[in-house]
Protein backbone atom coordinates (compact mmCIF):
# COMPACT_ATOMS: atom_id res chain seq x y z
CA UNK A 1 0.00 0.00 0.00
CA UNK A 2 2.37 2.61 1.26
CA UNK A 3 6.31 2.48 1.70
CA UNK A 4 6.11 4.95 4.65
CA UNK A 5 6.93 3.40 8.19
CA UNK A 6 4.52 4.99 10.98
CA UNK A 7 6.44 4.81 14.47
CA UNK A 8 4.70 2.83 16.87
CA UNK A 9 2.21 0.71 15.24
CA UNK A 10 4.30 -2.51 14.97
CA UNK A 11 3.44 -5.01 17.75
CA UNK A 12 0.74 -3.14 18.67
CA UNK A 13 -2.98 -4.55 18.46
CA UNK A 14 -5.39 -3.02 16.16
CA UNK A 15 -8.79 -3.78 16.42
CA UNK A 16 -10.81 -2.58 12.94
CA UNK A 17 -14.78 -3.29 12.90
CA UNK A 18 -16.13 -3.62 9.42
CA UNK A 19 -12.91 -5.14 8.30
CA UNK A 20 -13.75 -8.11 5.91
CA UNK A 21 -13.91 -5.62 2.94
CA UNK A 22 -13.89 -2.35 1.36
CA UNK A 23 -12.44 0.29 3.48
CA UNK A 24 -12.44 -2.07 6.43
CA UNK A 25 -10.41 -4.63 4.05
CA UNK A 26 -8.00 -1.69 3.76
CA UNK A 27 -7.57 -0.86 7.05
CA UNK A 28 -6.48 -4.19 7.72
CA UNK A 29 -3.62 -4.65 5.37
CA UNK A 30 -2.40 -1.60 5.88
CA UNK A 31 -1.92 -2.25 9.95
CA UNK A 32 -0.78 -5.74 8.91
CA UNK A 33 1.75 -4.02 6.19
CA UNK A 34 2.69 -1.80 9.00
CA UNK A 35 3.76 -5.04 11.21
CA UNK A 36 0.46 -4.70 13.98
CA UNK A 37 -1.02 -7.14 15.53
CA UNK A 38 -4.51 -6.92 13.70
CA UNK A 39 -7.96 -8.54 14.92
CA UNK A 40 -11.00 -7.57 13.05
CA UNK A 41 -14.69 -8.08 13.15
CA UNK A 42 -17.34 -8.41 10.21
CA UNK A 43 -20.65 -10.16 9.98
CA UNK A 44 -19.28 -11.80 6.53
CA UNK A 45 -17.54 -14.76 7.71
CA UNK A 46 -16.17 -16.53 4.87
CA UNK A 47 -14.49 -12.85 3.78
CA UNK A 48 -13.69 -12.22 6.51
CA UNK A 49 -11.93 -15.36 6.98
CA UNK A 50 -10.46 -15.47 3.28
CA UNK A 51 -8.91 -12.01 4.32
CA UNK A 52 -7.53 -13.51 7.83
CA UNK A 53 -5.68 -16.74 5.60
CA UNK A 54 -4.39 -14.10 2.43
CA UNK A 55 -2.72 -11.72 5.26
CA UNK A 56 -1.04 -15.13 7.41
CA UNK A 57 -0.04 -16.59 3.85
CA UNK A 58 1.50 -13.09 3.00
CA UNK A 59 3.59 -13.19 6.16
CA UNK A 60 0.95 -11.06 8.20
CA UNK A 61 1.18 -11.71 11.86
CA UNK A 62 -1.08 -14.08 12.89
CA UNK A 63 -4.67 -12.04 12.24
CA UNK A 64 -7.68 -12.78 14.38
CA UNK A 65 -11.05 -12.78 12.71
CA UNK A 66 -14.15 -12.97 15.07
CA UNK A 67 -17.20 -13.28 13.09
CA UNK A 68 -19.89 -10.54 14.37
CA UNK A 69 -22.90 -8.91 13.72
CA UNK A 70 -22.15 -5.40 15.27
CA UNK A 71 -25.80 -4.54 15.36
CA UNK A 72 -26.12 -6.88 18.64
CA UNK A 73 -24.39 -5.08 21.16
CA UNK A 74 -23.82 -8.49 23.24
CA UNK A 75 -22.26 -10.05 20.70
CA UNK A 76 -20.01 -7.08 20.20
CA UNK A 77 -19.17 -6.92 23.79
CA UNK A 78 -18.30 -10.71 23.33
CA UNK A 79 -16.31 -10.34 20.66
CA UNK A 80 -14.16 -7.92 22.28
CA UNK A 81 -13.39 -9.76 25.64
CA UNK A 82 -12.89 -12.42 23.18
CA UNK A 83 -10.08 -10.26 21.15
CA UNK A 84 -8.97 -8.91 24.98
CA UNK A 85 -8.28 -12.47 26.59
CA UNK A 86 -6.29 -13.65 23.52
CA UNK A 87 -3.93 -10.77 22.09
CA UNK A 88 -3.98 -8.62 25.26
CA UNK A 89 -4.86 -4.95 25.05
CA UNK A 90 -5.92 -3.12 21.96
CA UNK A 91 -3.93 -0.39 21.21
CA UNK A 92 -5.93 1.16 18.07
CA UNK A 93 -9.37 0.91 17.48
CA UNK A 94 -11.04 1.87 13.95
CA UNK A 95 -14.21 1.96 14.24
CA UNK A 96 -15.46 0.99 10.87
CA UNK A 97 -18.96 -0.91 9.98
CA UNK A 98 -21.38 1.50 8.48
CA UNK A 99 -24.12 0.44 5.63
CA UNK A 100 -24.84 4.07 3.72
CA UNK A 101 -28.30 2.66 2.51
CA UNK A 102 -30.70 4.99 0.43
CA UNK A 103 -33.75 5.67 2.27
CA UNK A 104 -37.60 7.41 1.11
CA UNK A 105 -37.60 9.78 3.88
CA UNK A 106 -40.91 9.42 3.70
CA UNK A 107 -40.89 5.51 3.97
CA UNK A 108 -38.55 5.20 6.92
CA UNK A 109 -39.64 3.10 10.06
CA UNK A 110 -38.79 3.66 13.42
CA UNK A 111 -37.69 0.14 13.25
CA UNK A 112 -35.44 0.56 9.53
CA UNK A 113 -34.41 4.13 11.74
CA UNK A 114 -33.23 2.28 14.45
CA UNK A 115 -30.86 -0.10 12.68
CA UNK A 116 -29.62 2.61 10.73
CA UNK A 117 -28.21 4.30 13.82
CA UNK A 118 -27.30 0.59 15.16
CA UNK A 119 -25.19 -0.05 12.35
CA UNK A 120 -23.91 3.17 11.52
CA UNK A 121 -23.06 4.44 15.46
CA UNK A 122 -24.44 2.64 18.02
CA UNK A 123 -21.48 -0.30 17.64
CA UNK A 124 -19.00 2.38 18.09
CA UNK A 125 -20.02 4.06 21.20
CA UNK A 126 -19.50 0.36 22.73
CA UNK A 127 -16.71 -0.74 21.12
CA UNK A 128 -14.95 2.40 22.24
CA UNK A 129 -16.22 1.87 25.48
CA UNK A 130 -14.73 -1.73 25.64
CA UNK A 131 -11.41 -0.51 24.86
CA UNK A 132 -10.85 2.92 26.81
CA UNK A 133 -9.79 0.93 29.91
CA UNK A 134 -7.30 -1.21 28.24
CA UNK A 135 -5.54 2.20 26.40
CA UNK A 136 -5.37 3.92 29.86
CA UNK A 137 -3.63 0.01 30.68
CA UNK A 138 -1.24 0.91 27.65
CA UNK A 139 -0.78 4.26 28.75
CA UNK A 140 -2.08 5.66 25.64
CA UNK A 141 -3.81 5.01 22.92
CA UNK A 142 -6.11 6.04 19.46
CA UNK A 143 -9.42 5.30 18.60
CA UNK A 144 -10.35 6.39 14.72
CA UNK A 145 -14.10 7.08 14.10
CA UNK A 146 -15.44 6.89 10.42
CA UNK A 147 -17.77 9.48 9.82
CA UNK A 148 -18.55 10.30 5.88
CA UNK A 149 -18.85 13.64 4.33
CA UNK A 150 -22.76 12.96 3.49
CA UNK A 151 -24.24 15.16 6.88
CA UNK A 152 -22.00 18.01 5.63
CA UNK A 153 -23.05 18.14 1.71
CA UNK A 154 -26.35 17.49 2.79
CA UNK A 155 -26.79 13.99 0.55
CA UNK A 156 -30.48 13.49 -0.40
CA UNK A 157 -31.97 9.96 0.61
CA UNK A 158 -29.24 9.77 3.20
CA UNK A 159 -31.28 11.57 6.71
CA UNK A 160 -30.27 8.60 8.79
CA UNK A 161 -27.42 8.04 7.66
CA UNK A 162 -26.38 11.40 7.61
CA UNK A 163 -27.45 11.76 11.38
CA UNK A 164 -25.39 8.37 12.41
CA UNK A 165 -22.27 10.29 10.81
CA UNK A 166 -23.17 13.63 12.16
CA UNK A 167 -23.36 11.84 15.42
CA UNK A 168 -20.20 10.12 15.19
CA UNK A 169 -18.12 13.23 15.14
CA UNK A 170 -20.09 14.78 18.19
CA UNK A 171 -19.08 11.26 19.75
CA UNK A 172 -15.93 11.71 18.90
CA UNK A 173 -15.20 15.32 20.31
CA UNK A 174 -16.86 15.09 23.28
CA UNK A 175 -14.60 11.35 23.90
CA UNK A 176 -11.18 13.14 22.70
CA UNK A 177 -12.13 15.68 25.97
CA UNK A 178 -12.86 12.70 28.16
CA UNK A 179 -9.82 10.23 27.49
CA UNK A 180 -7.19 12.95 26.31
CA UNK A 181 -6.05 13.08 29.94
CA UNK A 182 -4.90 9.38 29.46
CA UNK A 183 -3.02 10.13 26.34
CA UNK A 184 -5.95 8.76 24.22
CA UNK A 185 -6.19 10.56 21.37
CA UNK A 186 -10.32 10.32 19.45
CA UNK A 187 -10.08 11.43 15.91
CA UNK A 188 -12.57 10.51 13.10
CA UNK A 189 -11.95 10.36 9.16
CA UNK A 190 -15.02 12.09 6.96
CA UNK A 191 -14.03 9.93 3.33
CA UNK A 192 -15.78 11.58 -0.51
CA UNK A 193 -16.59 9.36 -2.99
CA UNK A 194 -14.94 5.91 -2.40
CA UNK A 195 -16.00 3.18 -5.03
CA UNK A 196 -15.87 -0.13 -3.50
CA UNK A 197 -17.37 -3.27 -5.47
CA UNK A 198 -20.55 -3.05 -3.05
CA UNK A 199 -20.68 1.14 -3.71
CA UNK A 200 -20.55 0.57 -7.74
CA UNK A 201 -22.89 -2.37 -7.31
CA UNK A 202 -25.14 -0.40 -5.80
CA UNK A 203 -24.93 2.79 -6.30
CA UNK A 204 -22.78 3.53 -8.86
CA UNK A 205 -23.47 1.63 -12.12
CA UNK A 206 -23.89 4.84 -13.94
CA UNK A 207 -20.20 5.97 -14.47
CA UNK A 208 -21.46 8.63 -16.28
CA UNK A 209 -22.02 9.90 -12.58
CA UNK A 210 -18.92 8.83 -11.12
CA UNK A 211 -17.36 11.10 -13.63
CA UNK A 212 -19.33 14.11 -12.38
CA UNK A 213 -18.79 13.39 -8.96
CA UNK A 214 -15.00 13.48 -9.71
CA UNK A 215 -15.49 16.90 -11.47
CA UNK A 216 -16.34 18.08 -8.30
CA UNK A 217 -13.30 17.25 -6.67
CA UNK A 218 -10.50 19.80 -6.92
CA UNK A 219 -8.26 16.67 -7.44
CA UNK A 220 -10.09 14.76 -10.16
CA UNK A 221 -8.40 11.13 -9.27
CA UNK A 222 -10.07 8.27 -8.23
CA UNK A 223 -10.19 7.86 -4.11
CA UNK A 224 -9.23 4.72 -3.41
CA UNK A 225 -9.43 2.85 0.16
CA UNK A 226 -5.87 2.94 0.51
CA UNK A 227 -6.46 6.56 0.60
CA UNK A 228 -8.46 6.08 3.27
CA UNK A 229 -5.88 3.47 5.34
CA UNK A 230 -3.13 5.93 5.16
CA UNK A 231 -4.49 8.50 7.04
CA UNK A 232 -5.52 6.15 9.37
CA UNK A 233 -1.70 4.73 9.43
CA UNK A 234 -1.26 8.44 10.68
CA UNK A 235 -3.82 9.21 13.08
CA UNK A 236 -2.76 5.62 15.07
CA UNK A 237 1.08 6.02 14.95
CA UNK A 238 3.03 8.33 17.40
CA UNK A 239 3.84 10.71 14.92
CA UNK A 240 0.14 11.96 15.48
CA UNK A 241 0.27 12.09 19.44
CA UNK A 242 -0.92 15.39 19.78
CA UNK A 243 -3.99 15.40 17.29
CA UNK A 244 -6.80 14.49 18.41
CA UNK A 245 -10.97 15.85 18.24
CA UNK A 246 -10.24 16.52 14.42
CA UNK A 247 -12.27 15.01 11.63
CA UNK A 248 -10.52 15.01 8.51
CA UNK A 249 -12.42 15.04 5.07
CA UNK A 250 -10.46 12.98 2.52
CA UNK A 251 -12.26 14.01 -0.68
CA UNK A 252 -9.77 15.34 -3.18
CA UNK A 253 -11.43 18.73 -2.47
CA UNK A 254 -15.27 18.43 -3.32
CA UNK A 255 -17.70 21.13 -3.30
Amino acid sequence: MSASRYAGIEGRLVIVTGGASGIGAAFVRGFAGQGARVAFLDRQAEEGAALAEALAAEGAAEPLFVPCDLTDIPALKAAMARIREARGPAAVLVNNAANDQRQDFAEVTEESFDWMMAVNFRHAFFAAQAVVPQMRELGGGSIINMSSVAWMNGAAEMQAYSAAKAAVVGFTNSLARQVGPDRIRVNAIAPGMVITPRQRALWFQDARRITEMRARQCIPDAIEPEEIARLALFLASDDSRLITKQCFMVNGGSR
